[in-house]
């Protein structure tokens, strides 16, 4: 049985790649990003034409009904993480606007209650004001009468040569699911494999380009690397590799806007993985 999913806050966007590649397909999804709606359009199409053909391809979801969305298995999404990330100042709660939007997710899931859903945050969502954050987050949802696993992952367990620890949360509306995060896989590129010479690490931060003017000795440096002793910086190829992207998949976008897509996506490798042992406990039961 082909499983459905809806990719919710889109963006260019991993989940869609690897669940499709688990031959699982998505019927919505939601972008409010014109740069970012014009990269996914281009890459999706081609594979997914119903998806914008139907017009289950949304702009704003906030202005959408629960209950015009087709029906689905699984809900997968990143909720806007600004408010939580100290790449942001940690404003948290006072960015009300992006906040909210975890309540749009809430919605749907009462309304369509899905067998399944899985999102994804930076780390800084755990132990915010105490756990305190997080805890409403988990009781919300556990109201679902959902059964809740969470993990911090890193990009690097899965083979991609960035540290980049996110907060996975796997939800099931089946209590009786025993489901188990996979185990981390040994590294398969290193940054010199990225760069094609030799890197001064193997496994470097996080990918990021918001500071590109930080030096190879700033402390928030992400985008300044030592190869053959010379200070180079990432550009989109090597950025598509860091995040686990295929080879073909096009920006039709600005060289900037395209790294600022990349930086702000997921490791596709790790999202995978997780996806994968979900597929493994729905399929048990």
């Amino acid at each position: 049985m082909v499983l459905k999913f809806i990719d919710l806050f889109a963006w260019i966007w991993g989940f869609h790649i690897a669940f499709s590649n688990l031959w699982c397909k998505c019927v919505f999804a939601s972008e409010w990003d014109k740069y970012a709606r014009e990269t996914y359009e281009t890459n999706f199409k081609k594979t997914d034409p119903e998806l914008f053909e139907s017009w289950n391809f949304a702009w704003d979801i906030t202005k959408i009904n629960p209950n015009t969305i087709p029906d689905f298995d699984i809900l997968c999404a990143w909720f806007p993480c600004q408010p939580f990330s100290q790449a942001w100042y940690k404003k948290w709660f006072e960015d009300k606007t992006r906040w909210t939007l975890f309540f749009n997710i809430l919605e749907i899931l009462k309304s369509k209650q899905p067998k399944a859903f899985f999102l994804e945050n930076v780390r800084h969502l755990l132990n915010h004001d105490w756990w305190k954050t997080f805890e409403v987050i988990k009781w919300t949802l556990e109201e679902l009468w959902y059964s809740f696993y969470y993990k911090i992952i890193k990009a690097s367990d899965f083979w991609l040569p960035q540290h980049r620890p996110r907060l996975y949360m796997v939800w099931f509306k089946d209590k009786t699911i025993d489901f188990k995060f996979p185990e981390p896989q040994n590294l398969r590129l290193t940054m010199s494999d990225i760069r094609w010479w030799k890197c001064d690490k193997d496994i470097w931060f996080t990918l990021r380009v918001w500071w590109r003017w930080s030096t190879i000795n700033d402390r928030r440096n992400r985008d300044a690397y030592l190869v053959d002793w010379q200070v180079k910086q990432l550009w989109v190829k090597e950025a598509k590799k860091m995040q686990g992207f295929p080879e073909d998949f096009e920006f039709p976008v600005s060289n900037t806007q395209a790294m600022k897509q990349l930086w702000n996506s997921v490791a596709i490798p790790a999202i995978q993985a997780v996806w994968k042992e979900m597929i493994y406990s729905l399929n048990k039961k």
